[in-house]
């Protein structure tokens, strides 16, 4: 089995990963709006690091302290030898050094812009001597990660992954969704009646992977499947969405699902199109939720932050609620919540989706045999 032996969550709610369960449990969010950021004409609502709180590592970025920071606060749960070529590392990310190219930095600070080396120096900080993975594959990259973690660990190449995720914003990233006319400039409402746009998030997550015989959660299935409807609009049928629930539901039954873990950006057409696929699926009924309303759409971070905190709210027996949700506004009614629940069921499904028509799903258990 593929097993999960630690977590970290590092975002503006907390630097751990109780941290921010417990901030999630209140209620609270880091979605805040923000006029006039690094001179933007427009404003617009994000959960935004407060940098001062945060501890830079000497001689890094702020995209590179904040991975490194997450993946430290996660080896600290185990006994992982970072630096045994037994240990994979994966960087999940869609932007990486991004924002080194609005302010003047020196050549050597450059020569990291590109996603591979960036990569690299994380791994070498941690003295791991692979070369590391990048998954950049727009908002699905989180889970993406995480599958090819599974594949690495099931045919036996490692011994453990460590998966982290990470995105810090730049104007480049903020202004790029803005000219889709997607961001709100108020808090976000996934899959309400008024919703009318996404909020964006920085975030760093990590989840470390080994293969085990038995574990507190296992990653059972995981699946992506691209329908190429269109380079950033979703297939209206939720087409990929929809075969790869299809897949990693083999021979689980609905009634055995605690929740959905929905992608739930808030935008017009992605969450009409995860009601449809749902629904295709045969999970209307089931519970689904969305968490972004909490920490914004985080990119690179969202997959692994999200199964990371739903692991942690099913320990509890609780189905998160979907912050800013009030009146159902999609045709497929899904079984959403703003309150939080409680269920004694002990698997998730996570979804997520992105441009390009890529589609990502994964199955997680608690316990027991996959």
């Amino acid at each position: 089995m593929v097993c999960k032996i630690a977590d970290n969550i590092f975002s503006p709610l907390g630097f751990t990963t109780e941290e921010n369960y417990q901030h999630v449990r209140q209620g609270c969010s880091g979605v805040r709006r923000h006029e006039g950021w690094r001179g933007l004409p427009y404003p617009f609502a994000a959960s935004l690091f407060d940098w001062n709180r945060v501890q830079l590592v000497d001689g890094f970025t702020p995209f590179e302290s904040i991975v490194i920071r997450s993946v430290e606060g996660a080896l600290a749960q185990t006994d992982v030898d970072a630096a045994s070529p037994s240990v994979l590392f994966v960087l999940s990310t869609t932007k990486g050094n991004v924002d080194l190219l609005e302010a003047p930095s020196p050549a050597s600070a450059m020569q990291r812009l590109p996603l591979g080396a960036a990569a690299q120096v994380v791994a070498s900080y941690f003295g791991n001597p692979n070369m590391p993975v990048v998954v950049s594959n727009a908002c699905i990259s989180g889970l993406n990660a995480q599958i090819v973690a599974m594949r690495a660990l099931q045919c036996g190449s490692y011994d453990t992954v460590v998966v982290a995720g990470a995105d810090v914003l730049s104007r480049f990233i903020v202004s790029g969704f803005g000219s889709f006319k997607a961001l709100a400039a108020e808090p976000c409402r996934p899959f309400d009646i008024e919703r009318f746009g996404l909020n964006l998030g920085e975030a760093a997550a990590t989840i470390i992977y080994r293969r085990a015989e038995a574990g507190s959660w296992h990653a059972v299935r995981g699946a992506i499947r691209n329908d190429a409807h269109h380079v950033s609009n979703p297939s209206p049928k939720g087409e990929g969405c929809y075969r790869a629930l299809r897949y990693v539901m083999q021979g689980q039954s609905a009634g055995d699902i605690a929740f959905v873990g929905t992608h739930g950006t808030s935008t017009l057409y992605n969450d009409e199109m995860e009601s449809a696929a749902i629904d295709r699926a045969g999970l209307l009924a089931v519970p689904a939720n969305s968490l972004k309303g909490y920490y914004g759409h985080t990119m690179g971070a969202a997959g692994v932050l999200e199964t990371v905190l739903s692991m942690r709210a099913l320990d509890d027996g609780i189905v998160l609620g979907t912050k800013g949700f009030a009146t159902m506004g999609v045709s497929h009614p899904l079984n959403v919540s703003a309150s939080h629940q409680t269920t004694d069921k002990r698997a998730f499904v996570k979804l997520l989706s992105g441009f390009g028509g890529c589609n990502a799903a994964m199955l997680f258990k608690k316990g027991g045999v996959a």
